[in-house]
Parts: C-alpha cells; structure tokens; sequence
C-alpha cells in the first residue's frame, strides 16, 4: 500500500443522480475496502455536503462528497478481483426470471447476500457483474441474506433511475409469502407502525416498531398480512408492501403477534423450534413477487415460486395435522 493520499473531493455528476452512497463511492474509490466505506460513513468521516449521511443516502447530481485520506494500492487503484464459486454463478444463471437491455430479475437464492462487506467477499451483485461483465449492473433494491424471491438489478442508467424513482413514489409493489407463528384469527391485517432503528448491548442493528406518537425519529412503513391458509400452529401469510423498510415484515409481523418462523432476531424461540423440527433450516420468508412502471411507464410484473424448501416444511407441518 502506498502512503495515504490527502482528501478527496468528490463532485457527484448527473448520470449518478439516485445512486446509493455506498455504490457510488465503491465505483469511485477502487480498491478501497467495502468493509472501510461503511465504517468511514458510519463514523461521519464521510461526508455529503458538509453533513453526516447514511450509506443508503441516495445522491444527487452536483453533492460535494469529502473523504478523508486513504490507503490507496500502490499499482495505482486496481480492484482485487472477486471470487465466485461456479456453483453459485451457475445457480444465479438459473434463476434468471427476465433480462433485457435495462432489467436483470433474479429469483434469489436464500444464503446469499445482495452485496459484499461486513466479512463476505461477495454477494449477489458481485457474482451478477461477472455473469455480465462490462454491463453497468447496479441492484435496484435489497433483500435480507435469508429471504428468497425475485431481485431486481437494473442494467441501464434510466433502469436505474426509473426504479428508484418509482420506490420513492410508492409505485413499487412487492408480495412475500411468510409463514409466521399462530393461527391467525380473523380477516387481514394492516400494521402502519413506523420503525426506528436502534443498537442493542453488542452494538448490532435492530429496528422496532413504535407509537405514532414517537415517530420523530422513525421512518413511515405499511404492511397489509393476508391469512392463506392455515398449518397446525403456524399460518401461511401474504404480505404487500408498498415501502421497503429494513426488516419491514419481520418488525411488523411481531408487533402484530405473529413473528416469521425462523427469525432469531425477532421471532419466537418456541415456534422456532417447532419449525425447525419440520425442517426449517431459515427464516421462512418469500419475495413472491415485484411490480414496476419501467422508465417508458409501462407495468412490469415478475413472480417466483416459492422454493422446495420451504414447500417441503409446509408438507410436513401439514401432514402433522392442521
């Protein structure tokens, strides 16, 4: 590594307009760590427009960005080619659901992580771009490691920024099919209780609902959970959302009473290990499908079936009585 350089000063052009911070500053800043982006913006020693910001932050054309001095690599800032095991590129070529000139939709493998940082080396937009190298791949939205289903990556700039304009208007539909603990009474559910993100005792993110009233802090969600039917203590749900907040469904499901089965962070230990005897080897929740106007305004609609996986619990629990 050569000596750290002084600060950087970053004007954000156009054609970047709605890009993610941490996107747009990993193609900027090659060879620099993923894992030191984040920290750096964590730390606020990155900065957009003399403020602190967080990595989802989306940009703006004109934004003065200042990083700090770096390390750079000393052959002058080439990238540390990423390993991907053939498996898992051959996996993701499976699960192509549609591919045009603007639009790669993926049904995500459960395991595997949208990017890398945080200890992996890659994740699924990194895999994505050798399947598709020199294409300006970029993910259009996020899915949590464990959550299966459809994944949009945008291959165009007006993909991009159609996409994301649409998620901040609303007009992104998304449908998971969740299985979560209890028997379901009544008709569907709407949660409209915002979530707040907080750090527990080891530092760990967590987001929780709160009051309406104590929303000061905390970002709007919506989250509509439609009963499907029924297996012994557990229901098959369908849940819409229309934001995408982190950990949207597994705050609001809890906050309802019926946690996903599965989930350690938020679930119940009990149902749990109920689900787990049926063998559930993850959280058991599906992006079912996804909804879009596409930069012409045209509707685009893609699904994914629910994997044999989880197909597989739902049989045994069934089998178990309902």
């Amino acid at each position: 590594m050569a000596k750290p350089s002084g600060p950087i000063l970053l004007s954000v052009p156009a054609v970047a307009e709605g890009q993610r911070l941490d996107n747009f500053l990993l193609r900027q800043l090659k060879g620099v760590p993923r894992s030191l982006v984040y920290r750096l913006v964590r730390k606020g020693a990155i900065r957009v427009n003399g403020r602190r910001v967080r990595v989802e932050r989306r940009v703006s054309g004109g934004d003065e960005i200042r990083v700090p001095p770096l390390d750079r690599p000393a052959d002058g800032g080439a990238e540390t080619p990423v390993h991907v095991p053939d498996g898992v590129l051959r996996l993701l070529r499976a699960g192509i659901i549609h591919e045009d000139d603007d639009y790669l939709v993926l049904d995500k493998p459960a395991g595997l992580a949208v990017h890398g940082g945080s200890g992996l080396s890659f994740g699924i937009i990194e895999a994505a771009r050798l399947l598709r190298p020199g294409e300006p791949l970029e993910l259009g939205h996020r899915l949590d490691r464990e959550t299966s289903g459809c994944l949009v990556l945008t291959k165009s700039r007006r993909g991009l920024q159609a996409f994301h304009e649409a998620l901040r208007a609303g007009h992104v539909a998304k449908r998971y099919l969740a299985l979560v603990a209890g028997r379901w009474q009544g008709p569907p559910r709407r949660c409209d209780l915002p979530i707040a993100q907080e750090r527990d005792g080891t530092g760990r993110r967590r987001m929780r609902a709160v009051a309406q009233s104590d929303a000061a802090t905390a970002r709007s969600a919506i989250s509509l959970f439609t009963p499907v039917e029924p297996y012994g203590q557990f229901t098959l749900v369908a849940v819409d959302i229309g934001t995408g907040r982190t950990h949207q469904i597994r705050v609001h499901g809890g906050a309802l009473g019926h946690p996903v089965a599965g989930d350690h962070d938020y679930g119940n230990p009990e149902a749990n290990r109920t689900a787990r005897a049926a063998g559930l080897q993850r959280m058991f929740l599906h992006a079912q499908s996804i909804r879009f106007p596409d930069w012409q305004g045209e509707e685009r609609l893609y699904s994914a079936p629910l994997p044999d996986d989880l197909q597989d619990v739902l049989q045994t629990l069934a089998e178990g009585g309902r």
